[in-house]
């Protein structure tokens, strides 16, 4: 299967229109910013605006939300359109209202919460993901909050964002990790600090899905078609 390179959901950022450029520019998948799915099932205008797909180009839908009935409500009306290509749980947000109310990051070690909700998308006939950090701190990181996640929910593929929710964009992202959750057996998208072609060999040569980029295509769309070449 086809190493996929995926543009990364970034609040502010990613609305159609950049999507589109870089799926011209060799992006395979890209996301829409966070949606609220207790916005989305009572049809709130700008939540419902920012999952809008006005075109063809490939993307899934990012969902915060951890209530079983405000998805039901949500995807019982849910129409697909464009280039819908599914929906990916949000599970790595570290802002700090996001894990006041248990959502993000600190729905990794809320296992079978998340694999119900996985359960409930794909009922409704659609593929579902899970973009995540590696737990709130270093003591769930080295617990393998991750793993028990990735092990037990069954998603179309996990992007692992390779910090904690404690950790900022300063601090390096862990490549180590990967090697693990490959051996999960799961289909596995590295995320954070991704930008040259060396690293995207070595994501290959571990036996990874694929590669998300944000902040390196904020400032270069170019970059997914740089990452691709031989």
């Amino acid at each position: 299967m086809k190493f996929q390179l995926m543009l990364a959901p970034m609040e502010g950022a990613t609305g159609s229109a950049f999507r589109a450029l870089c799926h011209q520019n060799g992006a395979d998948l890209t996301f829409t910013e966070i949606a609220r799915v207790s916005n989305l099932a009572r049809k709130k205008k700008g939540e419902l605006e920012k999952i809008a797909l006005p075109d063809n180009t490939p993307t899934q839908i990012q969902l915060a939300g951890s209530k079983l009935p405000e998805y039901e409500k949500f995807l019982a009306s849910f129409k697909p359109t464009g280039g819908f290509r599914g929906f990916n749980l949000n599970l790595g947000c570290s802002s700090p209202d996001f894990l006041r109310q248990g959502l993000g990051a600190a729905m990794v070690k809320r296992v079978s919460r998340v694999g119900e909700i996985v359960s409930l998308i794909n009922k409704h006939g659609y593929e579902c993901s899970i973009k995540m950090r590696l737990g709130m701190d270093n003591y769930e990181k080295q617990k393998g909050a991750y793993l028990n996640l990735i092990s037990a929910v069954d998603a179309s593929f996990f992007v692992v964002h390779a910090r904690t929710a404690k950790q900022t964009l300063d601090d390096p992202a862990d490549f180590s990790v990967y090697k693990k959750c490959v051996e999960t057996g799961k289909r596995i998208v590295a995320n954070g600090d991704i930008k040259a072609k060396e690293q995207v060999a070595e994501l290959r040569r571990l036996g990874l899905h694929g590669a998300m980029m944000g902040r390196a295509a904020m400032g270069n769309p170019g970059i997914f078609r740089e990452l691709q070449a031989d």
